[in-house]
């Protein structure tokens, strides 16, 4: 059976023809050259991803970059999400995230990061109360929302909610997603960034300690550092 990466390579041939919080941001611009499906060693191969703000996947040295060549298949994203994680190997290191699959390494870079909330779903669209899906996965990729916990960029504006440690501590909400929410956000006077939420009826006072113990790496220059 084919592995992971290379059935999304299969895939995509065939689709082209904040306040004054501190966390660790790191700009990564040089890429370093490498070949996909290069086999640096017996019986692994070796691919490279991209994951834009919108949270689309794609081969990273994809000529195209939209819906038409971004991965869909909602069993490829749980399986390839599932095993992301900070690359803490030595190779590579522009590409400061890995999904490890058997014996193949599949290398990741992204424009903010790498995982990126995509939709909101109520509690009456999922059984387990409201949450936030990412990578455009539905409710299989998603993580229960924590409305106190939106953080606003007071320099970018872009908004973040918490993800998981493997992956960093923070994801990126979409633009499109994150203008619907800031309907809700409330701001004191001649502040930048908004100091409540309201969901549901309620005032909810936003936290945003949880930033501080986040890495969050990216190549847009036009990302704003805390």
């Amino acid at each position: 059976m084919a592995g992971i990466a290379h059935m999304a390579v299969l895939q995509t041939k065939q689709l082209v023809n904040f306040k004054n919080v501190k966390f660790s941001w790191i700009l990564r611009r040089s890429i370093t050259s490498y070949t996909q499906g290069q086999s640096p060693e017996p019986r692994i191969r070796e691919y490279f991803y991209y994951i834009d703000h919108d949270g689309m996947l794609f081969l990273d040295d994809a000529k195209m970059k939209n819906f038409t060549s971004c991965f869909k298949e909602k069993v490829f994203l749980k399986f390839f999400f599932s095993r992301l994680r900070l690359n803490e190997s030595q190779r590579y290191q522009d590409f400061p995230y890995i999904s490890l699959c058997g014996r193949e390494r599949n290398y990741v870079r992204c424009d903010d990061t790498p995982i990126v909330f995509t939709d909101q779903l109520k509690k009456d669209a999922c059984e387990v109360g409201d949450v936030l899906t990412y990578a455009h996965g539905g409710p299989d990729l998603s993580v229960p929302f924590e409305p106190q916990n939106l953080y606003m960029h007071p320099k970018s504006g872009r908004v973040y909610h918490p993800a998981w440690p493997k992956v960093g501590g923070i994801g990126l909400v979409r633009s499109k997603l994150a203008i619907e929410l800031s309907q809700n956000f409330v701001f004191a006077d001649g502040d930048k960034s908004p100091t409540h939420f309201n969901w549901h009826g309620t005032k909810l006072k936003l936290e945003n300690e949880w930033i501080n113990n986040c890495q969050r790496f990216g190549m847009n220059s036009q990302c704003e550092s805390a």
